[in-house]
């Protein structure tokens, strides 16, 4: 029997546009080929309204069997909420791969994927998902089939054991009292970097402290030329092809970095968790991403799009593996070579380089301004955890993998992984669960701590991997 679908195709011009609108029409040919009549308008949208018209379009065309989200590039999760709630019909989202060629992440498909699975497990809303490339192996049988009714999975959290580990106590007492300064909010239709004060000051004693984004834009303009200078000579010495980005921009960044400094000095946050874009670049002239790495390596977690709770997860992991953390996005799943890509723009500190491979700046993917850090991690046992409050639960969410040796993925800092699971099932729990896009990291294996930290904070585990 004939399926219909309502489709729409989401995509961010600050992506590859040109590779964006090819892979949208393979995905179009490829739901013809599967027999299935797609409803709604073949073009990429960009925004709210055009978003907005394509759901009033096909509410118009009449009955459908399925809306079907097409998340060609990474987007935040406002509009798929939005079209969720009110299809009125099944709903699903299938996310289009892309090669892991070592140049720019031109799609980030998956990771607009895993902010949606989050944002609708926090609505309660049952959805369907794909990611697969339009050419797969069975790929007809696969969309046709998110037409059936999807539904929440239980939950795997289960309560962690506690257990006699000195590490935990020591984590736990450091923790106490401890402030994370979030500077900015984070960006509309980023759930996943939401922060819940209070409960994170009855969970572990952790108090958040606001700090404008203006206030940072002041402290950069004002730092001293000669401190400055000084951080410059400091990148030039850790970091090849610095004399190859715009010197004024650079300038700029390094401004950040003295102005993430001086705030973190004058909070005693043990923790940053800042607003790093747009206006970071549009407002201020700059990328965030080099300063923040730079802090990492400091031992000042610093986390992306002001998720304080990432910045807390980096925390809890820095103090188990008494080294710098890193908290990176899960961009590509690839289930035949069973690996993921654990990447961000350039956010990784230096120690984290792999040794055969050169660090060096770079501007970001996108907004084409430095400062970044560039290499792929160095291979090794890692553990993954996140401070996660997926569909509206605090938990814990620990995982193990194997950081390979393998040429760099995406362009920025990322790192090709081995799950302790087959990468398939990692991917469907994620899912499932409506887990948090971002991931903490830290070198070793750190989950038996991060379990008895978990039975001390009464907090349920899930068990990625």
């Amino acid at each position: 029997m004939p399926l219909r679908y309502g489709v729409a195709a989401l995509g961010r011009p600050t992506f590859d546009v040109r590779f964006a609108e090819e892979t949208k029409d393979r995905a179009f040919a490829a739901l013809e080929a599967a027999g299935i009549e797609a409803v709604g308008p073949r073009a990429l949208l960009f925004d709210a309204e055009a978003a907005e018209r394509a759901l009033a379009e096909i509410r118009a065309a009449g009955d459908i069997d399925l809306f079907l989200i097409l998340q060609v590039t990474f987007t935040d999760a406002t509009m798929t909420v939005k079209i969720a709630q009110e299809a009125g019909v099944p709903v699903a989202i299938w996310a289009l791969p892309e090669p892991r060629a070592g140049g720019r992440l031109r799609l980030n498909a998956f990771c607009g994927l895993n902010l949606a699975a989050h944002a609708l497990g926090k609505a309660g809303v049952p959805h369907g998902w794909l990611y697969a490339n339009p050419d797969a192996p069975g790929l007809a049988d696969s969309v046709r089939a998110l037409a059936k009714p999807a539904a929440l999975a239980p939950s795997r959290a289960a309560a962690g054991e506690s257990r006699a580990h000195a590490a935990a106590d020591r984590v736990l007492e450091s923790l106490r009292g401890a402030r994370i300064a979030v500077l900015g909010k984070h960006p509309d239709g980023f759930d996943t970097c939401a922060y819940d004060g209070p409960g994170l000051k009855g969970l572990a004693d952790i108090e958040v402290q606001p700090i404008p984004l203006d206030e940072v834009f002041d402290k950069a303009r004002s730092a001293d030329a000669a401190r400055v200078g000084a951080k410059h000579d400091e990148a030039v010495r850790a970091l090849a092809g610095l004399d190859a980005v715009d010197r004024e921009e650079l300038d700029r960044s390094l401004r950040v970095f003295c102005a993430l400094e001086d705030v973190q000095v004058e909070t005693g946050a043990k923790g940053l968790a800042v607003r790093c874009w747009p206006e970071m670049f549009t407002e201020y002239g700059c990328a965030a991403c080099g300063p923040m790495a730079m802090m990492n390596q400091k031992r000042i977690p610093a986390a992306c799009e002001a998720d304080v709770h990432g910045s807390l997860s980096q925390l809890i992991l820095q103090e188990l593996a008494d080294a710098p953390a890193w908290m990176a996005d899960l961009v590509d799943i690839d289930t035949e070579g069973d690996t993921g890509v654990l990447w961000h723009c350039g956010l990784a500190p230096l120690s984290m380089a792999d040794p055969d491979a050169e660090a060096e700046a770079t501007i970001h993917t996108n907004r084409k301004m430095p400062l970044l850090h560039q290499f792929p991690l160095k291979p090794g046992r890692v553990t993954l955890a996140r401070l996660s409050q997926a569909r509206n639960a605090s938990k814990l969410m620990i995982a193990g993998a194997e950081v390979l040796k393998a040429p760099m993925a995406f362009t920025g800092t990322s790192g090709v992984v081995r799950f302790d699971r087959p990468a398939g099932e990692v991917c469907a729990d994620i899912m499932a669960e409506g887990l948090e896009h971002h991931f903490a990291l830290a070198y070793g294996d750190h989950r038996e701590a991060l379990r008895a930290i978990a039975a001390r904070l009464d907090l349920p585990v899930l068990e990625l991997a």
